[in-house]
């Protein structure tokens, strides 16, 4: 059992806020941190070998840069010997000590909006005093039998305090938005259905514009913002239909597709699949009256996901593969709109596919999705399917966890260029699904960083979806001692743990 620091040297506890030090804690760079507590503190290496619990050549090798600081329980080891205060040990990505962590009642239950914000109650860490790191580092192992060669797999940038990221987030704190949404979805009608201006003539650039908002914020993982505005939302598009008529109703028609698209999509991460299918075929109806043929296959995505997550997966397959056929011989031409469309309903059949443990049709479906996104050549966001060739990869990565193949899934991660995925929400759902490979891999401490960054980049995607918090519960089971208190500390954060 290492000694603490208190008991071999005296830390002045504004190290702990120096720029140099929170740039050191931020990078997860321990030979600058030990040096820094060298000058500041005058510590020996053999003083700080006793706190730490190492022998002076380790301290010696790594604060002279011959020995870099991977593994999860040696930055464990350094935080505890060095009496590291719970801001800096945020910094690092590390929980807090044991005696806080106790303490913690995580009062708190309000989900952050946005990575980098402060919940209720937390105002005392607002101040330019403490650090937030903007960085974070999970390596995969390039060889199970070689686990000392390592390769960067993320570098994310722009991430919160581990602690105001994870004290909040209860799916329940959406629950008014989502009975609202219920009302609207059930009867098209609300205590609010006549509020003012939804009795007034449609204004379609300004309900376009709202729209485009929602999906928006859903990409960006706001859902609380996007379920709040939802219903009202959904009630003025259903207006629109009613009072427009000719090529106006039509494009009222397209925005009630995609509105009833998001609210379909938000249900199905809360894991209400009911409700969920409800939007779904509202969506689907919307923009059959449309008569637009992108808008119906667009539409069809979210009901194939609707069946799908319900446990239709083989009719969720073939009705991508139908929608996507259609659509293949209505096209006139083979523009990137198009094909973002098509591409992302083989996508998503792929997927229904996979759950269906069809590897034959799953990756038949997959090879012609990587075909569209070889011809779309790049990025994008048209019609809001975030299609590219990189968005494939992705897919692929969630089909081989989903069929089992962990390894297949990490390699397929440990490819992909995380600054060429512009849409928060498939970040989010690439670094969850690289979690569930590394857990079926037994790398609990992969697993475990994967998800930190996750909650990071996007802390609503991580505490409000039911699935997600049943791997967190996953892993806090499963872990080794050497990870399972930092688990624990994420879990309880999310409230898998009282």
């Amino acid at each position: 059992m290492p000694r603490r620091a208190a008991d071999l040297l005296e830390i002045p506890a504004a190290l702990w806020q120096r720029a140099e030090m929170t740039e050191a804690l931020r990078d997860r760079d321990m030979g600058r941190v030990l040096r820094l507590v060298r000058q500041y503190a005058g510590a020996s290496q053999t003083q700080l070998a006793i706190a730490c619990g190492m022998t002076q050549g380790k301290i010696s090798e790594i604060m002279r840069g011959l020995q870099n600081v991977t593994a999860l329980e040696v930055f464990e080891r350094i935080a505890e010997g060095l009496s590291m205060p719970d801001f800096a040990r945020s910094s690092l990505g590390l929980a807090p000590s044991r005696h806080a962590a106790q303490a913690d009642t995580f009062a708190s239950r309000e989900v952050p909006r946005r990575a980098g914000s402060i919940p209720p109650g937390d105002a005392s860490r607002a101040t330019g005093t403490v650090p937030v790191p903007d960085a974070l580092t999970v390596d995969l192992p390039e060889d199970e039998e070689d686990p000392v060669r390592r390769r960067t797999f993320v570098g994310l940038t722009g991430a919160s305090l581990f602690g105001a990221v994870l004290a909040s987030a209860a799916p329940d704190a959406s629950v008014g938005g989502v009975e609202r949404l219920a009302a609207v979805l059930a009867g098209y009608s609300s205590p609010d259905a006549t509020a003012e201006g939804l009795n007034a003539q449609p204004e379609l650039p300004a309900l376009s514009a709202a729209v485009a908002k929602a999906k928006s914020d859903y990409q960006a993982c706001q859902y609380t913002d996007v379920i709040n505005v939802l219903p009202r939302l959904l009630m003025r598009v259903q207006a629109a239909c009613a009072a427009l008529t000719g090529e106006k109703q039509s494009e009222a028609y397209t925005l009630s597709a995609e509105a009833h698209h998001v609210a379909a999509s938000i249900l199905l991460k809360l894991g209400d699949h009911g409700l969920a299918w409800l939007a779904a075929d509202r969506s689907l109806q919307a923009a059959r009256a449309s008569g637009d043929p992108l808008t119906v296959g667009s539409s069809a995505r979210i009901i194939t996901h609707a069946l799908t997550s319900s446990g239709y997966h083989r009719a969720g397959a073939s009705t991508a593969k139908s929608f996507a056929q259609d659509l293949d011989r209505g096209m006139s031409a083979r523009d990137r709109e198009s094909l973002s469309v098509y591409g992302s309903l083989l996508l998503r059949g792929a997927v229904a596919a996979a759950q269906d443990r069809d590897r034959r049709t799953a990756h038949e479906l997959l090879a012609e999705a990587e075909d569209a996104g070889c011809r779309v050549g790049a990025e994008t966001n048209l019609r809001w399917t975030a299609f590219g060739p990189t968005n494939v990869t992705l897919h692929r990565v969630n089909i081989a966890v989903t069929l089992g193949d962990a390894g297949t899934a990490i390699d397929t991660a440990r490819h992909v260029n995380l600054d060429q995925v512009t849409v928060t929400e498939r970040k989010a759902s690439l670094l969850i699904d690289t979690a569930r490979a590394f857990l079926q891999y037994g790398k609990h401490e992969q697993a475990y960083l994967a998800l930190r960054a996750a909650s990071d980049i996007a802390p609503e995607e991580i505490a409000g979806r039911p699935a997600v918090r049943q791997l967190v519960g996953s892993l806090i089971t499963s872990a080794p001692r050497s990870v399972q208190r930092q688990a624990e500390g994420f879990a309880r954060g999310l409230g898998v743990l009282e």
